[in-house]
């Protein structure tokens, strides 16, 4: 029996390996954990343990990794604190770890200095920021990569790992996006209350190396959908440093044209995202979901720099003209559907597959660098 751990710490991540526990908890052979840490135990960001609670995993552990001086660092060390003693608890093979967030990181560290497996899921990428330095040292704390595309696996190759340890599997919430499992738009709107049929999706993170000027972001992009007259659903940010100065900048969305949601549950998240007018923020849901869509986005910032551009996205700088100026044209800006670069919707079924190849766990837990030729 192979024991594999998966780690969350934010709905966004989760909703990326949602469906690789899921077909994992049902295969022979498996055992599966779930270290539930991060936003997911924060009331103010909608509590989202309990959507974690709902899929009726077997063995589910949750720690709160958040205390009143909620720098990285420290929730960083107080994540490795946690999952350190649950690690020595529940004796995994393999701990999966998803994308780029502290948390990522700390399941990384423990994996690698406690001799277990650590699996990262979309290693390779270019996230822009400090997610991009603890994406790439994630990765090389990892044994076995599974990417998205090919551009991925290149990175990582670039990087000293293992071509036989890089597996080219897609993104898993392709998987989720064209199920036949999602809710119908009128079950969301009734579920969530929302009054509006036409609206723009907000989705606005903090900028944790520009901290200090994410004050008149905030303020600026708020300003800017006050002067705009559509309808909005607005989404919480993650809670990285500067959160505060969004979740301030918020409270003047009040009204008819506005609903502000801490979180939303992923399946229905993806409903609205199909049937928005438009996506407006710093969201890599903008750059990764809502292409495959079809909808048009706005991208506002940084936050996506060198991010993988696979539609014809309007970028714009963080000024409320700036702002403006892009939501007057986006509802002209006609946008194909992508199909390609993130897999064809069966990430779960390959990640199965590979766990189930008895090579791969005789991987080599003593990493070896491997230079470019």
């Amino acid at each position: 029996m192979r024991k594999v751990l998966f780690l969350t710490g934010t709905r966004a991540d989760f909703g990326k390996i949602k469906s690789l526990i899921t077909v994992l908890e049902n295969e022979p052979g498996f055992e599966v954990f779930v270290f539930v840490t991060g936003m997911h135990l924060q009331k103010e960001y909608g509590y989202t343990v309990l959507e974690i609670e709902r899929c009726n995993f077997r063995h589910v552990h949750t720690f709160e990794n958040h205390t009143h001086e909620t720098t990285m660092d420290l929730t960083l060390a107080r994540t490795i604190e946690g999952l350190s003693a649950y690690v020595k608890q529940s004796e995994p093979d393999m701990i999966v770890v998803h994308g780029d967030r502290v948390e990522t990181l700390a399941g990384a560290i423990v994996g690698s200095l406690n001799n277990i497996l650590v699996a990262h899921i979309e290693g390779g990428e270019l996230s822009g920021t400090v997610d991009e330095l603890i994406r790439h040292s994630v990765s090389k704390l990892s044994h076995v990569h599974f990417v998205a595309n090919d551009e991925a696996h290149k990175r990582l190759i670039q990087m000293g790992e293992l071509e036989s340890s890089v597996f080219i599997t897609g993104s898993p919430d392709i998987d989720i996006m064209f199920s036949d499992s999602l809710p119908e738009l009128e079950e969301v709107f009734n579920y969530y209350e929302i009054p509006f049929d036409t609206y723009g999706i907000v989705m606005f993170h903090p900028v944790t190396t520009e901290s200090t000027e994410m004050e008149q972001y905030a303020t600026d992009f708020v300003d800017a959908l006050l002067e705009d007259n559509r309808n909005y659903v607005v989404i919480y940010p993650n809670n990285d440093l500067g959160s505060r100065y969004i979740l301030d900048a918020y409270k003047k969305l009040t009204g008819s044209r506005f609903r502000v949601f801490p979180s939303l549950r992923f399946e229905y998240f993806l409903t609205l995202l199909r049937n928005a007018s438009f996506v407006i923020g710093n969201s890599s849901a903008g750059i990764r979901e809502a292409p495959y869509y079809g909808i048009p986005v706005i991208n506002i910032g940084t936050r996506q720099q060198n991010r993988a551009l696979n539609a014809d996205i309007i970028n714009c700088g963080y000024g409320a003209e700036e702002i403006a100026a892009s939501l007057q044209v986006i509802e002209s800006h006609n946008v194909n559907p992508v199909s390609e670069g993130f897999g064809l919707g069966n990430s779960a079924r390959l990640f199965v597959d590979c766990l189930k190849n008895e090579a791969l766990w005789i991987v080599d837990h003593q990493k070896q660098f491997r230079d470019v030729n």
